[in-house]
């Protein structure tokens, strides 16, 4: 399954190797707020395939993960628009923290604590392979983007910017 013998067992690898997902880890040295920029340098892959992790919530409460390529934003409107709601903006670290499960930079969509409805972005899936968090700080993994719909049930919009 994976190519390292030694790597991190995070309720996302649980739920990966669970689904018979194929993957690749990929450990770096984590970098406090550099995002996705840091992380593609440090493992030499363009930023637009490594894809974030972010939890949003809408004005009736829902909660909802948004995969977006590392170099582009999500539009809220957008967003909001696509959930039928007023509105969408991003979680506080400590309300997203304590619905996915993960520290805020380890956010993975796999092994979510409170289960919560993931949306891709649509042209992550047009994508080779991407790189995305494992489930935890200076931890991605390496798959094929279809397995976020084929595996996971991802929804795909039309939300970036």
């Amino acid at each position: 399954m994976a190519k390292k013998d030694k790597y991190p067992v995070t309720a996302a690898v649980r739920a990966l190797r669970a689904a018979d997902v194929e993957f690749e880890p990929h450990e770096y040295a984590y970098v406090e707020r550099g995002g996705t920029a840091a992380s593609s340098a440090a493992l030499g892959v363009p930023e637009h395939e490594v894809i974030k992790t972010l939890v949003f919530g809408t004005d009736a409460g829902e909660g909802v993960v948004v995969l977006m390529h590392g170099d582009q934003e999500v539009s809220a409107r957008s967003l909001a628009r696509a959930l039928d709601a007023r509105s969408a903006d991003p979680l506080p670290p400590a309300e997203a923290e304590r619905r996915s499960g993960y520290q805020v930079g380890g956010t993975s969509p796999f092994g979510l604590r409170t289960p919560m409805r993931v949306l891709v972005e649509r042209t992550i899936l047009d994508l080779p392979r991407i790189y995305i968090n494992g489930g935890k700080r200076g931890f991605l993994v390496a798959l094929n983007p279809a397995v976020l719909v084929q595996k996971f049930g991802a929804t795909m919009v039309d939300v970036g910017r």
